[in-house]
């Protein structure tokens, strides 16, 4: 969900965002990659890893297919859901349980849980056309988003069989990406043709949590420390990580990367992700910090 930038009139505000640009960029953590690739497969992207070192992600099988798949130590699961051409795995908790979505036959997001090889679709609150399981924590509660019948864009949060609806103020549309343990949960949203921003959500408050410097902001995930990471934009083209991390923000690339896009953390200083080499053929990385 790219947005269109809008423009800062005020210089005073303009020197502001510069210095704290330039204070973001003094912290140093050193992130070491290892680079994951599906065999066969054109391209590997992660979307998360649990506590036990378990990644999820999809990748790229040819022909337009992409298809979802758990790597657990040299084990290799490839997941299909029955009823989808394209299959997404976005997150796994403890327990095993994938958190993820799937497009059926007429072209329409859905979203989904797996475990041990079982299917459970989690379609969205009443009125949703469409809708993308996005995360799972170690106590089942799930987060994603949906479309209603307007086409507008919510978050949700799935407790059970019961959705609320999650919609930061002002916003137009919201995705709700990733919760923790203890239910704090990260969004990202627009409000109309603005930049795509960040925020944290408490159970009773949205807090801002943008990248200083960026031009959009994609929290993904978010530990049981609170620590986030995202994936953000300085411009139109180029895309980095990024990881809050005990209130500051950390700045990372791939080493062979294009771009750059931070997906997955755990409570072990592991995060996970995807990047763009110079030859366009995307790969997977685990990165620790």
């Amino acid at each position: 969900m790219r947005a269109c930038k809008t423009l800062l009139l005020v210089s005073g505000f303009v020197l502001m965002f510069m210095i704290a640009a330039i204070a973001a960029d003094a912290p140093t953590l050193t992130f070491k990659f290892t680079t994951v690739r599906v065999p066969g497969a054109l391209t590997t992207s992660l979307g998360g890893i649990n506590n036990a070192g378990v990644i999820v992600g999809q990748y790229q099988a040819g022909k337009g297919i992409t298809r979802g798949f758990m790597r657990d130590g040299d084990k290799l699961t490839r997941i299909d859901h029955p009823n989808g051409s394209q299959t997404v795995c976005n997150h796994i908790n403890s327990s095993g349980v994938i958190a993820g979505h799937y497009t059926d036959s007429s072209g329409t997001s859905r979203g989904f849980l797996y475990l041990n090889g079982k299917f459970t679709d989690i379609p969205g609150p009443a009125g949703a056309i469409s809708s993308a399981a996005n995360g799972i924590n170690d106590k089942g509660l799930v987060v994603g988003s949906y479309s209603d019948s307007a086409g507008t864009q919510h978050g949700f949060l799935l407790n059970g069989k019961k959705y609320k609806t999650l919609d930061v103020p002002s916003a137009t549309a919201t995705v709700a990406s990733g919760i923790n343990i203890k239910g704090d949960i990260v969004l990202f949203w627009v409000n109309g043709a603005g930049p795509t921003q960040s925020s944290l959500y408490n159970g009773k408050t949205y807090k801002l949590i943008n990248v200083p410097g960026a031009l959009e902001s994609y929290a993904e995930d978010i530990d049981s420390a609170g620590d986030v990471v995202y994936q953000w934009f300085p411009t139109d083209f180029a895309a980095w990580g990024a990881l809050l991390h005990n209130g500051t923000y950390y700045k990372f690339s791939h080493p062979k990367s294009m771009d750059t896009y931070g997906a997955g953390i755990n409570d072990h200083d592991v995060v996970v992700g995807f990047f763009t080499p110079d030859n366009n053929y995307g790969g997977g990385f685990i990165a620790t910090y």
